[in-house]
């Protein structure tokens, strides 16, 4: 009887035991570490990078807890003791210091301290572009980035990141020659003739690709982009800035209002030169109604190949600008084609009669760069590179700019003629037909007249 109440007893033990160890490895996997209740320790996800958090979609990006925005990353570790540069949007009265934060492959890093740099041309008006550069952590393989507004926050889960771009990888892209940034897209602008035009001229001069920053556009104009889109030439970057800021339509504060300069202009012209950084040899920053051409060299290349030999080290190609009004025709009409009347637009190739710059005043330049040794730009100069600053002569090469008089007292016997369009009109005219007709803009019938 006392061995059997004995055994029975033990059994009563380990049982009771076993619940005890139970409760206790239930309780502590379900509590959080006592130290994760405190001080925000870094996460480690299995997930892949899309599903883990929020990485934004969109190419301009409300900062949160603060009055910014921020539009793109990429590495760039030319300036000592920083690896990534964020390009923004940031109100220049409320600058507040900020922390980047980057995702490291698989977990959230540590803070470090941002270096903010607001660009000097911003016109007045109380937004500008804005530089933030970061330095990466030790041991951080970081893929994406954001900015917080303190070291530690507690929760990131409601910050947008953004990827990392330029980074080096394996893959090697094809490297191309020339590319155009066209900045601001915006309105109602349908100019579809004269567009077609300075693309088609463009690839005739070797320009690979046209990256174009569209806020919106006419109907007409919105199907040929759609189509060179498609074709691979244009690359359009949506840019809904009306949709965060009362964009100005001017570039002078005083006189236009607004909240940021020419609907972002300058930190487009930024952007586009960042984005084309490891995959174009050279830069084009130039507005659609003008056309940046050789006059002594058939293409870009050789007319860049002959300027890079005699000047190797120049980051900033400055071009001179010329006006060719349109109100003034060339009088024969012998490119007032029947077929292009029904496309809106200028005809560039009746546009012959050419402005001189009045040199006694300031006369504005756009400009050719290798955006490897370019910092900071704005609309006419670059602001801050690594390297030095060429004025190129005007019989090398000049803008042809069609749009209204610039110096509107000036009569047509005044004006210079200038034909070097018409040296490429065997190309160009059936070019512009096939893109036109390819937009559905123009029927065979059409072209055949």
């Amino acid at each position: 009887m006392i061995s059997a109440s004995m055994e029975k007893g033990n059994y009563r033990a380990v049982v009771l035991l076993l619940m005890v160890a139970y409760f206790f490895i239930t309780v502590f996997n379900t509590l959080p570490p006592i130290t994760n209740r405190f001080v925000p320790k870094p996460k480690r996800v299995s997930q892949p990078v899309e599903s883990s958090f929020l990485a934004s979609q969109q190419s301009i990006t409300p900062l949160t807890n603060t009055k910014h925005f921020f539009v793109s990353a990429f590495m760039d570790q030319r300036v000592k003791g920083f690896d990534v540069r964020i390009i923004g949007i940031f109100r220049r009265d409320s600058i507040h210091p900020l922390h980047c934060i980057f995702f490291c492959a698989g977990f959230f890093s540590k803070t470090t301290s941002a270096s903010i740099l607001v660009h000097s041309d911003h016109f007045g008006f109380p937004f500008g572009a804005t530089d933030v550069l970061c330095r990466i952590p030790e041991n951080c393989n970081a893929t994406h980035v954001t900015l917080l507004t303190e070291q530690n926050p507690v929760n990131i889960s409601d910050h947008l990141w953004l990827p990392i771009r330029n980074k080096k990888t394996h893959n090697k892209e094809t490297r191309l020659n020339f590319t155009v940034c066209i900045s601001t897209l915006f309105g109602d602008y349908n100019n579809v003739l004269q567009f077609t035009q300075s693309l088609e001229m463009y690839k005739l001069l070797g320009v690979n690709r046209v990256v174009i920053y569209n806020t919106s556009c006419g109907p007409d104009l919105d199907r040929l982009l759609k189509s060179y889109s498609q074709e691979g030439f244009v690359e359009m970057v949506p840019w809904p800035i009306d949709q965060y800021l009362n964009p100005s339509r001017g570039w002078n504060f005083k006189e236009h209002g607004g909240d940021l300069q020419y609907f972002g202009q300058i930190v487009t012209l930024n952007e586009c030169i960042y984005r084309s950084m490891e995959r174009s040899r050279y830069v084009l920053l130039n507005d659609i109604d003008e056309i940046i051409m050789p006059y002594q060299h058939d293409n870009l290349n050789s007319m860049m190949d002959m300027l890079q030999s005699q000047h190797s080290n120049v980051a900033e190609f400055l071009v001179e600008n010329h006006i060719f009004p349109k109100k003034h025709f060339e009088p024969s009409g012998r490119f007032h084609l029947s077929r292009w009347n029904k496309v809106p637009g200028v005809n560039s190739l009746e546009h012959i009669y050419r402005e001189d710059p009045d040199r006694n005043i300031y006369h504005p330049h756009k400009m050719i760069v290798q955006p490897r040794l370019v910092e900071q730009t704005s609309v006419h100069e670059v602001l801050k590179k690594f390297g030095q600053r060429f004025k190129v002569p005007m019989e090398v090469c000049r803008i042809i700019h069609i749009r209204v008089a610039l110096r509107g007292s000036l009569k047509l016997e005044q004006l210079r003629e200038d034909k070097r369009l018409w040296d490429f009109q065997e190309k160009l005219i059936p070019n512009v037909d096939k893109a036109l007709r390819r937009a559905g803009l123009l029927r065979e019938q059409q072209v055949k007249r």
